[in-house]
């Protein structure tokens, strides 16, 4: 299906794409600690909302 080149490039795009975005969080970290108090909450919320959806669909079918 693909290349041995092609899933070589993949591999190395995977990792250093983790790398870069791990460097970049933890450059941004203060930043996110300040700015972003309490967004936990809005995903609990949003992960509750999906979690009584999938609920209902599965009470009702």
């Amino acid at each position: 299906m693909f290349s041995n080149g092609q899933l070589i490039f993949g591999i190395l795009f995977f990792i250093a794409f983790v790398i870069i975005v791990g460097y970049q969080y933890r450059k941004d970290l203060q930043l996110h600690k300040k700015y972003y108090k309490g967004t936990i909450w809005v995903l609990i919320a949003f992960l509750g909302f999906i979690g009584m959806i999938a609920a209902i669909k599965f009470i009702f079918m």
